[in-house]
């Protein structure tokens, strides 16, 4: 199949490397914008950016994903899929009818527990004994499509958040490349996800890591 893959940080790098791997061809990569980083704020392009490029890989860096040059962009290299991991973008209905199989993210979690953006982080800080990772159907709501396949994780007394996050992109690109293929014979069938077992990952903020030292030395170790 023709696929495009859409992803930002270091941890969707193991994928982006799985899929120009796999049988599938790879024909563009989407990833945000070159943003400043370090002390002198100097512009830096996504470890995602920079491995495509090293792959030979077309790669586009849209400022919004609703511009019409993208998506005309995105139109003409006709995928028909677009794997996901870590993009950081909203996608908008008009990117989403693009690929004839959809947009496919690869999500840190066991969904429909922890949706959102740091699904890693809460798991650990909640004290969670397994995790894992979901790969699914994007859709309008906030990581609330059907689930195509998922993988488990133990959670170490001794994990933080990286070590933890390492062996999810390691493992988790395994399975996305697993769904795609699936997607490309049709044995892969999208569940819904349940009502019952939802739980929230927003983005952990200043307040969220301040240490409460009253609270058991297990929560704030897990902090």
């Amino acid at each position: 199949m023709r696929v495009v893959f859409a992803g930002t940080p270091e941890a969707a790098v193991p994928s982006l490397d799985a899929v120009a791997a796999s049988s599938h061809e790879l024909v563009g990569v989407v990833t945000r914008p070159d943003a400043p980083s370090g002390r002198g704020r100097r512009l830096e392009a996504s470890p995602v950016r920079r491995r495509a490029e090293e792959l030979g890989v077309p790669v586009l860096t849209p400022t919004r994903v609703k511009d019409p040059d993208f998506l005309d962009a995105l139109t003409a290299l006709a995928p028909d899929a677009c794997p996901v991991v870590a993009y950081g973008n909203l996608i908008p209905e008009q990117a989403l009818q693009i690929p004839r199989l959809g947009w496919i993210n690869l999500h840190f979690s066991l969904l429909p527990a922890w949706r959102g953006a740091a699904p890693v982080q809460h798991a650990i800080m909640a004290g969670d004994e397994v995790t894992g990772a979901s790969t699914f159907v994007i859709e309008k709501g906030l990581d609330t499509g059907p689930v195509l396949g998922v993988m488990t994780e133990t959670i170490r007394a001794a994990d933080t958040a990286g070590d933890l996050l390492s062996r999810l992109a390691t493992a988790g690109a395994a399975l996305l490349v697993a769904t795609i293929d699936g997607l490309e014979t049709g044995d892969l069938v999208a569940v819904p996800q349940p009502g019952e077992g939802v739980s929230l990952a927003p983005k952990i903020e200043v307040d969220d890591a301040r240490i409460v030292w009253s609270r058991p030395a297990s929560a704030v170790d897990r902090l």
